[in-house]
């Protein structure tokens, strides 16, 4: 199976000079926790999260609507096309902790997104039966969720002092 037949294919996206006050309200009106962050030519640039925007403004000590999307995304993009197997999806889940991937097209536009949640639906039937790839799927799901090391003393700097 392929990503194009389990992703979401109608994702909103913000640009990064958009407000985190924008950014998360266009996250509560799509009820998701991730967005892409695209250019004007619809390229993603980068991915912002419901927990970025809650960081943010708190290391920061400011209102959303005081902060831009460009100071809370991630750069880092890690995504997939539509036409890969599943199983590519699922180790970049696992190798980079990610719970969601956007699917670009050759020049780096967004198509869709594909989540862990999606690929936990496509391995049932809806009945209770599983597919064959369940224990793929209990793999990416653990890898996700294993704690991650952080260090405490970039952390010092940011936090805002009581």
């Amino acid at each position: 199976m392929n990503v194009e037949a389990i992703m979401t294919k109608e994702v909103k996206c913000c640009t990064s000079d958009a407000t985190l006050a924008r950014a998360a309200q266009l996250m509560w009106e799509k009820d998701c926790g991730c967005m892409p962050v695209c250019d004007r030519e619809g390229r993603v640039i980068g991915m912002i999260t419901d927990r970025d925007i809650c960081m943010s403004a708190w290391t920061k000590g400011r209102a959303l609507q005081e902060l831009r999307v460009d100071g809370a995304m991630a750069r880092a993009v890690v995504s997939c096309r539509a036409q890969d197997p599943v199983t590519i999806a699922e180790t970049k889940m696992q190798e980079h902790q990610l719970h969601r991937l956007p699917v670009l097209d050759e020049n780096g536009r967004l198509l869709g997104i594909v989540s862990l949640a999606d690929i936990v639906r496509s391995a049932s039937d809806g009945h209770g039966r599983h597919s064959a790839d369940t224990e793929d799927v209990v793999r990416t799901l653990a890898a996700v969720c294993r704690p991650r090391a952080h260090g405490t003393g970039d952390w010092s700097a940011k936090v805002p002092t009581m």
